[in-house]
């Protein structure tokens, strides 16, 4: 009889946990705004519930679906051409705060630079299994890489989505950089990004006050300055134990969206360190499973997968956290699983489910 497969447990149990986290907290969060802003108390809850079930749904599926099937040629193009067209035709879509970056459907919104982060993950860890053992060669390994991948954070830099395209391509660079790219090659990438990445922070008047707020929040306390300075209170006043759940006051019309991506501030103020402590615990724990999937995975395409989803997870989180503590300038990244907000959860999951399955394999290997 065939041995049944499992997957990591710990891995699961600390991805489960945060999504739990995320409904309750979700409803602390947004409970009196969504009662003044729509008379629903429960909106946001229904509906970060609703998308709870579905990225559940979703990652269990994906557990039992082998992870091998995703490096067919026809699957990965096929996912890249709709990543593609959604990304244009998003860019037609009514805009919302300035920035069209999500489709409506029931109700429902439809973020495609999500479902990017996860298509280009597929991509690269194809093209770095086929061609690894020449990944220094301009033209047979970084430049058709270069074309897919730049062309996706183009796409997404006009929304505009200036965090979630530098995401993209940290995640890819990080596993071109694992598959043995030569050092000369990072420097060069550095040292020509960097003014690139300047160019485009102050290009844009939104993005300069962003970074005049981060290095002086307290110059315009009322405007530029005012999320940062609302974060920070939040976050000192929650103590060691904080105030309770459902007792925070940042959250009443001080934080500026408090259930998405301000929601470890409201973590922080209700559960003080102790919970604060707890959720970066469990980023700590997938980060540090995801890459030993990573390391044992059955082959390099299982091995790649496996580190670009877990730097998928590690560097919203990184991202996010790092705002709220004011450690960066603001940038509209969700908290993975914890933050309101359907896509970002669902893709989350899914991937999430994707790293399990390849862990179920690498725990047949290692038995």
């Amino acid at each position: 009889m065939a041995r049944k497969l499992k997957s990591d447990p710990v891995l699961f149990l600390a991805t489960v946990g945060l999504v739990c986290l995320s409904i309750i907290m979700v409803w602390s969060a947004s409970a009196v705004i969504a009662m003044e802003r729509y008379q629903q108390p429960y909106m946001f809850l229904m509906k970060q519930t609703l998308w709870a079930c579905m990225g559940l749904a979703v990652l269990w599926i994906a557990m039992g679906v082998d992870y091998r099937l995703y490096k067919q040629e026809k699957f990965i193009w096929a996912c890249l051409g709709i990543v593609g067209l959604a990304l244009v035709a998003v860019l037609f879509s009514p805009p919302v705060n300035n920035a069209r970056r999500w489709f409506s459907i029931g109700g429902l919104g439809i973020q495609p630079s999500e479902l990017a982060k996860l298509a280009s993950i597929f991509f690269v860890a194809s093209m770095l299994e086929r061609r690894i053992t020449r990944i220094n060669e301009i033209g047979y390994s970084l430049l058709p890489i270069g074309l897919v991948v730049g062309t996706l954070v183009g796409l997404i830099l006009l929304e505009p989505d200036f965090g979630t395209s530098m995401s993209l391509a940290l995640i890819a660079g990080v596993m071109i950089f694992a598959a043995g790219l030569s050092y000369v090659y990072v420097a060069a990438a550095g040292l020509t990004l960097l003014p690139i990445a300047g160019l485009i922070m102050f290009g844009a008047a939104y993005r300069r006050r962003r970074l005049f707020a981060f290095l002086d929040p307290w110059g315009d306390p009322l405007g530029d300055g005012f999320q940062l300075i609302q974060s920070l209170i939040a976050v000192g006043t929650g103590g060691v134990t904080g105030r309770g759940l459902m007792g925070g006051v940042q959250k009443l019309f001080f934080l500026p969206e408090p259930h998405s991506d301000f929601i470890y501030a409201v973590i922080s103020e209700e559960l003080g360190l102790i919970g604060a402590t707890a959720v970066l615990i469990c980023f700590c724990v997938i980060t540090w499973r995801g890459l030993r999937v990573a390391i044992n995975a059955p082959d390099t395409f299982g091995s790649f997968v496996a580190l670009g989803l877990t730097t998928m997870i590690a560097v919203q989180a990184l991202v996010n956290i790092s705002v709220v503590l004011g450690m960066m300038p603001t940038k509209g990244i969700p908290l993975p699983f914890l933050s309101a907000g359907g896509s970002s959860l669902l893709i989350n999951l899914l991937g999430m489910g994707v790293l399990l399955n390849v862990s179920r394999h690498a725990s047949s290997q290692q038995a």
